[in-house]
């Protein structure tokens, strides 16, 4: 699942500034076979303007990163608006939408198997078509819950990145 939120930036002339925007989904193999189903999680703090507008970076219409998840997406479940309460630290960010309801995120670093003591990890991509570098980490809680899709990921790998892109 990815999730984006929007420091600074807009689509067209609608402002996304402070905004996030997430894409749940499941596959039946590797992503890039396709068959997936996913919907749009849309910041429910966005008026109308800016949910059209976050709904349409989701399902790809402006290209991008966006467009490749679009491309593999199969079936689209109905976009979900809710509000989202972000608490950005890095790898240590916390996510929870609808109360932590909808989903719940928390990521941290990863520990050493032997020590216990977390380790600093990162991946640099100069190439990278989202980011150029990532903290690698694991989530500590990662629930999703809405009709048609749940799943529930804690435990598992985690990434966070903060990267630029601007579409056309």
């Amino acid at each position: 699942m990815y999730t984006w939120i929007i420091d600074k930036g807009a689509y067209g002339d609608v402002k996304l500034d402070g905004l996030g925007v997430a894409l749940p989904g499941t596959f039946p193999g590797a992503v890039h076979l396709g068959h997936g189903t996913q919907l749009v999680l849309i910041d429910g703090r966005a008026p109308s303007a800016q949910r059209k507008a976050l709904e349409a970076l989701g399902k790809g219409d402006a290209g991008g990163p966006f467009a490749v998840l679009a491309s593999v997406t199969e079936r689209w479940l109905p976009t979900i608006v809710a509000r989202f309460d972000i608490r950005l630290k890095g790898i240590r960010s916390v996510l929870r939408v609808d109360s932590g309801k909808i989903y719940d995120l928390a990521l941290s670093r990863i520990k050493n198997p032997v020590t216990g003591d977390e380790e600093e990890v990162y991946l640099d991509k100069p190439t990278g078509f989202t980011a150029k570098r990532s903290e690698l980490g694991m989530s500590t809680v990662a629930r999703f819950n809405a009709p048609g899709l749940e799943f529930d990921n804690s435990g598992q790998y985690a990434e966070f990145s903060k990267f630029s892109y601007a579409g056309p």
